[in-house]
């Protein structure tokens, strides 16, 4: 009796072993493609950087050339815009607090969170929609001087960028509440905080550069 114990004791030990190994091997593969994919985010914001690094410096180039036109002295609205920008960067603080529950595993929280940080940048991009519907009525639009063109091409593009991450934000949000908090959301909820404070990072600048510079 004790051999035949025995005998089916080293029969099933090293398939165990074998199923234990399989397992972490698969968490290993797991876990470094998840690296992999956030670092290539990181790629993808080192290009982002660049292409804004290029039309900050063309605005800087163009920003004297209004061709008899109005400047932003004469345009810009700094009450106007620095609500715009309170909006952006408490968007930001907003979801930071759904990377917290995140990690606190509430999933409805962290649904809220996204839901608060969505209308916030849905009301940040009615201020530009609306800001660039009434210069544009008043004659300033893109094709009157070099400087408005490289104004919106600038602020329209880091524009453009909001509302692509507000359609990322409402997939994740679907995904989220379909699929639960899986660790593959949590890496496309990573990469969704990373792009949403760079673009913070980004209008922070052109709150600068663009409108402060320009209404003095």
């Amino acid at each position: 009796m004790s051999t035949e114990v025995l005998d089916r004791f080293g029969a099933q030990a090293p398939a165990h072993g074998h199923a234990h190994d399989a397992a972490h091997d698969h968490d290993h593969a797991h876990h470094d493609t998840s690296e992999n994919t956030v670092f290539g985010f990181w790629l993808y914001l080192m290009s982002d950087c660049i292409l804004f690094a290029c039309l900050f410096a063309a605005y800087a180039v163009l920003r004297g050339e209004v061709a008899g036109g109005p400047s932003g002295k004469e345009l810009f609205e700094l009450n106007f815009v620095l609500v715009e920008t309170f909006i952006l960067l408490f968007s930001s603080i907003t979801y930071g607090f759904a990377m917290i529950s995140l990690q606190n595993r509430s999933k409805g929280r962290v649904l809220f969170w996204l839901g608060v940080t969505f209308l916030l940048g849905a009301a940040f991009m009615s201020m530009e929609i609306y800001e660039f519907h009434h210069l544009i009525h008043e004659g300033a639009g893109p094709g009157r001087s070099a400087f408005l063109s490289s104004f919106f091409t600038l602020v329209g593009t880091h524009g453009l960028h909001v509302a692509s991450g507000m359609v990322w934000m409402l997939v994740l949000m679907w995904q989220l509440n379909k699929k639960g908090m899986t660790a593959t959301m949590e890496k496309r909820l990573n990469c969704l905080s990373l792009f949403w404070h760079f673009l913070d990072i980004v209008w922070i600048g052109v709150f600068t550069v663009v409108y402060l510079m320009g209404a003095l």
